[in-house]
């Protein structure tokens, strides 16, 4: 499967959530899996990118002609795509993916995951959207969400909702029972 992973680029972040994203990588190359990603250096995504290049996976950047200029775009992709924006970044990402994985990040992570599930809620895929809920990360989304069911923003039963998980187990389970 191709799996868009959305994360932090930030290299400042705590030691352990970095090995998360090499954990995550390796598990992505050895069970045949193709990554999706940002296509820039830094952070979660550095992690992530270089633990699938060196068990040899298969990685596809789509990079926005900003990151490019700033002189982060990645090297180790197996194909980059270069666009001209973020959006259109969000979009091809989207396009590309069979399934979306939400590592902690910051405005930019936010971004792409609530595209996803805003697009999703419309209808424009049903594609599984998976946020890795590491050390309680997202623990206060987790409460605004029950906040906004609770008020009726959001209906009781979604057609389309997100899938928090705690650990990357838990998400490796969930994402093989997709694949048989």
């Amino acid at each position: 499967m191709r799996i868009a992973v959305y994360c932090s680029a930030s290299d400042r972040i705590p030691e352990a959530f970095l090995k998360q994203g090499d954990r995550l990588g390796r598990w992505l190359a050895r069970n045949g899996h193709t990554l999706v990603y940002g296509g820039a250096t830094g952070g979660l995504m550095t992690r992530v990118s270089e633990a699938v290049r060196q068990n040899g996976g298969t990685i596809i950047g789509v990079v926005p002609q900003r990151v490019i200029l700033s002189g982060r775009k990645a090297e180790c992709c197996t194909e980059l795509i270069e666009v001209q924006s973020m959006a259109e970044r969000k979009q091809k990402m989207r396009d590309l993916a069979d399934v979306f994985v939400c590592m902690p990040g910051s405005y930019g992570t936010l971004d792409e995951m609530f595209d996803v599930l805003a697009s999703g809620t419309v209808g424009e895929h049903r594609k599984p959207c998976f946020i890795f809920n590491y050390r309680n990360y997202y623990t206060r989304l987790v409460s605004l969400i029950e906040q906004m069911r609770r008020l009726r923003f959001i209906p009781q039963q979604e057609g389309y909702a997100p899938q928090f998980l705690k650990s990357l187990d838990e998400l490796f389970l969930t994402i093989n029972t997709l694949t048989q």
